[in-house]
């Protein structure tokens, strides 16, 4: 929560507007709303948590506790896309400062990964899923088939590009719904790349795609390191010339250095799951979105002030 009151302090101005009542600094709101990412908590959670430890609010400057409705309010105006960008930038500095990130040696490591919309019992579907299997009524299997499908049209996805040698994100994308990757790559590596020295960046054939390497290679000269399967499998290798020069390194295992590392970002996602929870709070699409880099923002920090 500190290090959260600190970062904002650097970007965001200290009230809203200078007839607000001067209650809470923004810099205070985006810690508190930090710290209820970091303890998994409602925001009546996190109002009961700061009233009980008094501590905890003179860290940051706080004389006395946020009310949950302006918790509420201030994730509405403070967690945006935009907001969010300031904050990677300034991580991203501190990272490097600390020489955390190693271009040179470590690639970047991009993919996404799906997250739960509510909170759901696996123990719920997995009996769901047996009584379907037993029943010989495929109108049952039918009906369980087409609720999945509205719900994975639902379900929020978060897209990462990480540094690979310390597990920091240097850039993040939150949209809804289970599309395809590969339009994800251009935004994550040019953000990544302004961010920090990316030299090779590696990602799962979900990314595959001629101008995704045309516009890592040529555009930011940065090695991208793609295996060539996207489509339908063919013996034959890609007519494109850098999908080819994939197919041709990947059967030799040319570049198995560099790709082994792809699983850094997977590390990462599980991460995000286990310590930050992998169902969201939110009850719009909207809102879920800012949750998601709300935790990208919180994992970070915790990264960060462990260096």
């Amino acid at each position: 929560m500190v290090w959260a009151y600190l970062l904002a302090s650097r970007f965001l101005p200290e009230y809203r507007c200078k007839f607000s009542r001067k209650d809470f600094s923004l810099a205070q709101l985006f810690a508190c709303l930090v710290l209820r990412e970091h303890q998994k908590e409602s925001y009546r959670g996190v109002e009961a948590l700061l009233e009980d430890c008094p501590a905890w609010r003179a860290e940051i400057g706080l004389s006395r506790t946020p009310d949950h409705n302006t918790l509420c309010r201030a994730f509405k105006d403070l967690v945006k896309p935009g907001l969010v960008n300031h904050v990677l930038d300034l991580m991203a500095l501190w990272a490097q400062r600390r020489r955390l990130i190693k271009g040179r040696l470590k690639p970047l490591a991009v993919d996404s990964s799906m997250f739960e919309s509510h909170h759901v019992s696996r123990h719920f579907e997995k009996r769901c899923l047996q009584t379907a299997r037993k029943s010989d009524a495929k109108r049952l299997r039918k009906q369980a088939d087409r609720r999945r499908a509205r719900v994975v049209k639902n379900l929020p996805k978060l897209s990462l590009a990480v540094a690979s040698s310390c597990h920091v994100i240097l850039a993040a994308r939150a949209t809804t719904g289970s599309g395809a990757d590969h339009r994800h790559f251009a935004p994550l590596l040019y953000h990544a790349w302004r961010r920090a020295n990316v030299k090779v960046v590696v990602a799962d054939a979900g990314y595959d795609s001629e101008a995704n390497h045309c516009i890592a290679r040529q555009d930011m000269s940065v090695r991208s390191i793609i295996p060539p399967f996207a489509g339908r499998p063919s013996r034959r290798p890609p007519t494109a010339r850098h999908r080819r020069h994939m197919y041709h390194r990947f059967k030799r295992k040319a570049d198995k250095r560099y790709y082994g590392q792809r699983w850094q970002v997977e590390t990462v996602s599980s991460m995000i799951k286990r310590n930050l929870g992998s169902a969201l709070r939110a009850q719009t699409a909207r809102r879920r979105t800012r949750e998601l880099l709300l935790r990208v923002v919180t994992h970070n920090l915790m990264i960060l002030q462990q260096g």
